[in-house]
C-alpha cells in the first residue's frame, strides 16, 4: 500500500527528476539542508556519493523534486542504504517534502522535530534504532496519510494529539516500547484503514470508538497488555480483513454472528487471551479466512466445521478445552479435508478423545505441521497418515496412542521434528528412521518401544535432539550415535540399556546435555567426554560405571 500510494502521489503532485534547465537556482535552502543531512550521516556503502555540488541535487540518489515547484524537494527516499547517525533538524527545512522514507537503516537518537513539514504525506522511519518519545510536534504534519515508525525503540505513551491527524489512512507503531493506553482520539481519523500497534507495552482497554472506523481493513494490537472485553462494535467493521488481538488479557465471548458481521475477514488472530464460551459456528461461513488463531484461551464445546473455508491455510485452536468424541468421528475432521491450502493444523492440549480419524490422511497435501499432542487420543495411528508426505513437524505426544509406528513413518521423508513421547507405542524402533535425513528433533520417550537402538539413527546427520528415555530397550548404546555431529541433547534415561558408553561420543562437540541415568551401563566413563566444552548437564547416575 505504501509504495502504491507513494507512486500515485508523485504522479498527482507532478514530482519527478527535473532537468537542470528547469530548476530555480535561486533557492538553495533544500540543497543546504540535504548536505547538512549528509554530513551528519554515516554512509559505509557510499550510497550518497552523488550528493555533491557537481551534480544538481534534484538528480541525487533518493531525491525527487517537484515539477510544480521547481527546485523544491518533494521526496527523500533512502530505504535500506545502511545509513546511520542522527537525523538532523535541517530536514525540517524541506517544506515542500511529501515523502520521507529512511526505513531499514541504522538511524538512532531522538526523532527530530518535523513540525514544519506541513506538506508531508508519507513518513516511513521504520526498522531503525530511534529512541525516546514520539514528539507531539509530529502531529503538525496535518496532511499525513501514512506514518510508519515500527521496529524502533521508541518509548513512552502514544501522543493524545495524534488524533488530530485526520487524514491518516495507515499508521504502524508496532514493535517498539510504547506504554500507556491506546488514545481514543485515534478514532477521530475517520479515514483510517490500517492501525498496527502490536508488540508494545500498551495497557488499558480497546477504545469503544474504534468500532466507528467504518473504513478499517486492518486492526492489529497483539502482544500488548490490553484487558477488558473486546468492544462489540469492532466485530461490526464489515470491511475488516485483518483482526490481530493475540497475546493480551482480553475477556468475554465471541458474538454468535461473527461470520456474518465480518464477511471480508482474512486473518483472525485472537490467541493467548482469556476468551471463553464456544467458538461460533458462523465463523465457518467467513469464506475468505486464511488464518485462524484462537489458541490458548478458555473455549469449550465442539469444534465447528470449517469445510467452507476453501482458502484456509493456518488453523490453531490449541490450548483450550475443546471436545470431540470418537462417536462423532470428529465431524468428518471438521470439514478440513476441503481446505486444500491448509499447511498448519494445531489442535493440541484440548480434550479431544477417541481414535484419530482415518480421514486425517485426506488433509491437504500441503500440510507441513500437525499438532495433536496433549489430548486423550487412543487407538492406533491410522496408516493413512502416510499420505501427508509434506509434513515437517508432527507432534502426537502426551496421548494414549498404541500400536507400532513403522506402517506410516517411512513415507514422511520431509520430517524435521517428530514428537511421540508420552504414549503407549510398542514394537521396535524402525530402522527406516535412517531415511528421514532431515530430522533435527526425535522424541520417542515414555513409550513401550523394545529391542536395540537401530544403527541407522547414526545417519541422521542433522539431528540435534534425541530422546529415547523411559522405554524397554535392550543392548548397548550404538557407536553410530557418535556420528551425530549436530547433536545438542541426548536423553537415554531409564531405557534398560547395557554395555559401555561409546568412546567416540566426545566427537559430538555440540553436546550440552547427556542423560543416561537409571540404566545398566558398565565400564569406564570415556575420557573423551572431557572434550565436550559446551556440556552443561551430565547424568550417569544409577549405573554400574
Amino acid at each position: 500500500m505504501v509504495m502504491l500510494l507513494a507512486f500515485l502521489l508523485l504522479l498527482y503532485y507532478g514530482a519527478g527528476n527535473i532537468h537542470c534547465s528547469r530548476v530555480n537556482y535561486g533557492n538553495i535552502t533544500d540543497m543546504l539542508s540535504l548536505l547538512d543531512f549528509k554530513a551528519a550521516t554515516n554512509d559505509p556503502t557510499d550510497a550518497l556519493r552523488s550528493w555533491n555540488r557537481s551534480v544538481h541535487y534534484c538528480n541525487w540518489t533518493g531525491i525527487i523534486c517537484s515539477s510544480f515547484n521547481p527546485g523544491r524537494v518533494a521526496a527523500l527516499q533512502l530505504p535500506g542504504k545502511s545509513l546511520s547517525g542522527e537525523i538532523t533538524p535541517s530536514l525540517g527545512n524541506l517544506t515542500f517534502l511529501k515523502i520521507l522514507d529512511l526505513s531499514s537503516n541504522g538511524f538512532s537518537g531522538q526523532l527530530t522535530p518535523l513540525n514544519q513539514l506541513h506538506e508531508l504525506v508519507i513518513l516511513d522511519l521504520s526498522t531503525n534504532s530511534f529512541q525516546g518519545i514520539i514528539p507531539d510536534s509530529l502531529t503538525n504534519c496535518s496532511n499525513l496519510k501514512l506514518m510508519d515508525l515500527s521496529r524502533n525503540m521508541l518509548a513512552g505513551p502514544i501522543p493524545t494529539k495524534i488524533g488530530s491527524l485526520y487524514n491518516l489512512i495507515g499508521m504502524d507503531l508496532s514493535k517498539n516500547n510504547l506504554t500507556g493506553v491506546i488514545p481514543p482520539s485515534i478514532g477521530n481519523g475517520t479515514h483510517l484503514q490500517t492501525l498496527v500497534l502490536q508488540e508494545n507495552g500498551l495497557g488499558g482497554s480497546i477504545p469503544d470508538m474504534f468500532g466507528k472506523l467504518s473504513d478499517m481493513i486492518g486492526f492489529s494490537v497483539g502482544a500488548n497488555s490490553l484487558s477488558g472485553r473486546i468492544p462489540p462494535s469492532v466485530f461490526n467493521l464489515t470491511s475488516l480483513q485483518t483482526l490481530g488481538l493475540y497475546a493480551n488479557k482480553l475477556q468475554g465471548e465471541l458474538p454468535l454472528d461473527i461470520g456474518a458481521t465480518l464477511p471480508e475477514i482474512i486473518v483472525f488472530t485472537l490467541g493467548q487471551n482469556m476468551l471463553q464460551g464456544h467458538i461460533p459456528p458462523s465463523l465457518g461461513n467467513a469464506s475468505g479466512l486464511q488464518v485462524i488463531d484462537l489458541s490458548s484461551n478458555n473455549f469449550v464445546g465442539e469444534i465447528p466445521s470449517f469445510g467452507k473455508l476453501l482458502n484456509l491455510e493456518y488453523l490453531n485452536l490449541g490450548h483450550s478445552m475443546l471436545e470431540s468424541s470418537e462417536s462423532q468421528r470428529w465431524e468428518s475432521l471438521y470439514g478440513l479435508t476441503n481446505c486444500s491450502n491448509l499447511f498448519m493444523l494445531s489442535l493440541d492440549n484440548n480434550q479431544l478423545q477417541g481414535a484419530i480419524p482415518d480421514l486425517v490422511g485426506k488433509l491437504s497435501t500441503h500440510l507441513t505441521s500437525l499438532h495433536l499432542s496433549g489430548n486423550n487420543l487412543s487407538g492406533i495411528v491410522p496408516s493413512s497418515l502416510a499420505n501427508l508426505t509434506s509434513i515437517i513437524d508432527l507432534d502426537l505426544s502426551n496421548n494414549s496412542l498404541t500400536g507400532t509406528i513403522e506402517g506410516w513413518l517411512g513415507s514422511l521423508k520431509k520430517l524435521q521434528s517428530l514428537d511421540l513421547h508420552g504414549n503407549n507405542f510398542v514394537g521396535f524402533i524402525p530402522p527406516s528412521f535412517g531415511n528421514l535425513s532431515e530430522l533435527t528433533i526425535l522424541s520417542l520417550a515414555q513409550n513401550e518401544f523394545k529391542g536395540h537402538i537401530p544403527p541407522t539413527l547414526g545417519k541422521l546427520s542433522q539431528l540435534s535432539r534425541l530422546d529415547l528415555s523411559y522405554n524397554n530397550l535392550q543392548g548397548d548404546i550404538r557407536p553410530e550415535i557418535s556420528e551425530l555431529k549436530q547433536l545438542i541433547a541426548l536423553y537415554l534415561s531409564s531405557s534398560r540399556l547395557s554395555g559401555k558408553i561409546p568412546d567416540d561420543l566426545g566427537k559430538c562437540q555440540g553436546l550440552v546435555t547427556i542423560q543416561m541415568d537409571h540404566n545398566n551401563l558398565t565400564g569406564v566413563i570415556p575420557t573423551s567426554l572431557g572434550n565436550l566444552l559446551s556440556l552443561d548437564m551430565l547424568n550417569l547416575s544409577y549405573n554400574d560405571l
